[in-house]
Order: structure tokens, then C-alpha cells, then sequence
């Protein structure tokens, strides 16, 4: 038994798929041909089932790189042989905006954990083979913006006396900001996984002010359904491969 996700060693696909909020996690689920639940403990809800004949996991990871690290792990002990992660972020590009998708590229280090596993120089970057599915699959989405490029993972969300970083990588052409990113591409490089992330913008935050985030809404909630479909579409174009 993995001890955190709380679900049997040997269970976990090996495609998966991850994000920060439980609830999404069912929602992606409802994608499915069919799924059942094989774990929930804490914020780690873990489900299995099938699209378009392929086997497919479906985790939660909570919010954060330490949490989420975890998860990465177990997911990786589990069989998981590629992680993308379908989550949300804020955009550092002010021609990127609410309801577009950003593919990742790799992410800046900003995590407080990465530094503990890999020397400072380690790279955390997607692997080449998951972003071009993702960035094939997204031809075949309706309405959709979107752009490949680096993203910034960071540990905060609510500044202190210190400011958050957000325009000093702005200006070094970094997409957007996100929190979970940089821990899976380096725990996946280490793990000799493959790993990539599609996410959905919920606010340009070049001049961030927490008190007026609200990713609660539809522009939103259609941009991360937009982002499941390619994820999803691009599991499928993977195996196919295979």
C-alpha cells in the first residue's frame, strides 16, 4: 500500500493525469468510459478507469510542491510512466489572458523543494514527446488560445514584506506563474518519467493583487474543460504511438 495516496502498490496506470483540487478530479473522471475510485486520503483522491480503450489514472495532488511531491512519488512507486498535470495559473504575459491555455515548456525553481533533491543548475523541463501531444491535441479543440513556453513555480501565493517575483520574470518572458510545475518535471527527470502540464490562465497577475483573484469563474471553468479535452486526446495519440 502506498502509505500517502493510500492506494495499492501496482495500481496507478501508466498514464496519468494530475491536478491540484479533488473535485476536478471527478470531473475529469466524468470524461471516462468508466472509472471507480481506488483511493482518498487527505487532499489525494486517486481514480482509474478507461478513455477511447486506454487506461488511465486520475490524481489529485493538493495545492503546493511539497504536498504535491509526494504525490509525484507514489504516483511514480504506483506504475505511472507519464504525468501531465491539468491545472491553473496566472499569466506573467499581458497578451496571455483569462481563459487561455498555457503548455509548459519547463519551469523556474522558485519551489523551496527542488533545491533539497537536484543541484541549483538541474533543469526542470516537460518532456519534448508530452508537449507536442498536447500541442497536437489542441488542434483539435473549438475556440482555444493558447501559447508554449516557460513557466514560473512558485511557493507563495500571498506576498509578505517581500514582494512575489512576478515582474522580474515577466521581464525574462517567463508565460505565467503556477505552483506544482517545477517538482514534477524534476522528480519525473530523476525518476526516468516522462512529464508535461496544460494549464488553464484564471488572471494576468503582473500586478497581483490576492484580494481580487477569483478563479471561480465561467471563462474560467471553459478554459479548464478545454485543457482536459487535450490531455486527454493527447494520452490517447501517446499510446497509439507506443
Amino acid at each position: 500500500m502506498l502509505p500517502i495516496l493510500k492506494v495499492p502498490e501496482g495500481s496507478i496506470s501508466k498514464y496519468v493525469l494530475v491536478c491540484g483540487d479533488p473535485a476536478r478530479v471527478l470531473k475529469i473522471a466524468e470524461r471516462l468510459d468508466d472509472f471507480e475510485e481506488i483511493g482518498y486520503n487527505r487532499e489525494y483522491r486517486t481514480v482509474k478507469g478507461h478513455y477511447r480503450g486506454v487506461e488511465v489514472t486520475i490524481a489529485s495532488h493538493g495545492v503546493g510542491v511539497p504536498g504535491a511531491a509526494l504525490a509525484f512519488e507514489e504516483l511514480i512507486k504506483g506504475g505511472a510512466k507519464t504525468i501531465i498535470r491539468v491545472g491553473t495559473c496566472g499569466s506573467l504575459d499581458p497578451n496571455i489572458r483569462d481563459g487561455d491555455l498555457v503548455v509548459a515548456t519547463g519551469a523556474v525553481r522558485e519551489d523551496g523543494l527542488t533545491d533539497q533533491l537536484v543541484p541549483i543548475g538541474y533543469p526542470a523541463i516537460a518532456d519534448f514527446s508530452v508537449v507536442r501531444s498536447l500541442e497536437v491535441a489542441l488542434l483539435g479543440v473549438r475556440d482555444v488560445n493558447y501559447k508554449t513556453g516557460m513557466v514560473l513555480t512558485l511557493s507563495a501565493f500571498y506576498p509578505g514584506v517581500l514582494d512575489l517575483p512576478l515582474k522580474l520574470y515577466s521581464e525574462t518572458n517567463v508565460t505565467a506563474v503556477e505552483m506544482e510545475c517545477s517538482a514534477l518535471f524534476v522528480i519525473a527527470s530523476l525518476r526516468g518519467i516522462r512529464a508535461g502540464a496544460i494549464l488553464a490562465v484564471d488572471g494576468v497577475v503582473i500586478d497581483y493583487n490576492p484580494d481580487e483573484y477569483d478563479p471561480h469563474r465561467t471563462v474560467v471553468h471553459k478554459a479548464v474543460d478545454k485543457a482536459i479535452t487535450a490531455a486527454l486526446n493527447a494520452v490517447v495519440k501517446m499510446a497509439s504511438e507506443e
